[in-house]
């Protein structure tokens, strides 16, 4: 089981994430900042028309590798000062995101640093326990519900664990509905909302001795 002092602030994270996600997507139309899954879809679709739709989703790809590249490389471990480095680069790519969208760049331009702010956003928190915690991405956490509830009717794990990955996957789904609301408001500058969390978790590191 994941301790419950991680779980609550990797919860937290994760709705920020889903707050990204979900104005990345309204952004582009049905494109992603953060699900590589559909994105590689939509390129094979692109690909198999031969059309300038698979440029986007191409470039979406590219740049959240690369974030996961440099979030990673400064990342990787416990330590506070390599998280804080991450929490930085995501709020750097928020910045980069909302300055280009302000420049007059076009949407699908502006949404290439989000992409990779988001693959950064996934080297915050180290793995603690079984639930993967602050990830932008809920594919393989719900299936980790089905997985550990089938092993806790067999009695190998704790009979409770799989309710931690289900309330990751609940963390995205209201950080989406909550950054789905306030789009509808502030249109790009919903995303002052995951700063804002990331922002917290700055400070909250820096002051942690």
């Amino acid at each position: 089981m994941t301790p419950a002092p991680q779980l609550s602030l990797g919860l937290l994270l994760t709705a920020a994430a889903g707050m990204i996600d979900v104005i990345g997507f309204i952004e582009l139309g049905g494109f992603y900042t953060s699900f590589m899954s559909g994105n590689t879809t939509q390129l094979g679709a692109g690909i198999a028309d031969l059309g300038p739709a698979l440029a986007l989703p191409a470039g979406l790809i590219v740049m959240f590798v690369v974030g996961s590249f440099f979030g990673s490389l400064i990342g990787g471990s416990t330590d506070r000062r390599r998280a804080m480095g991450v929490l930085a680069l995501v709020l750097a790519g928020l910045g980069v995101t909302l300055g280009l969208s302000g420049l007059g760049f076009s949407a699908a331009q502006a949404m290439l640093a989000l992409a990779a702010a988001a693959g950064a956003q996934n080297a915050i928190m180290s793995p603690r326990g079984a639930v993967r915690l602050g990830a932008t991405f809920v594919t393989g956490t719900l299936f980790a519900v089905g997985q550990d509830l089938a092993r806790s009717v067999r009695r190998e794990v704790p009979p409770l664990r799989w309710v931690q990955h289900l309330l990751v996957w609940l963390a995205l789904l209201v950080g989406a509905l909550i950054g789905g609301i306030a789009y509808g408001a502030w249109h790009l500058w919903a995303l002052a909302l995951p700063a804002a969390v990331y922002a917290a978790f700055f400070v909250g590191l820096a002051a942690k001795r």
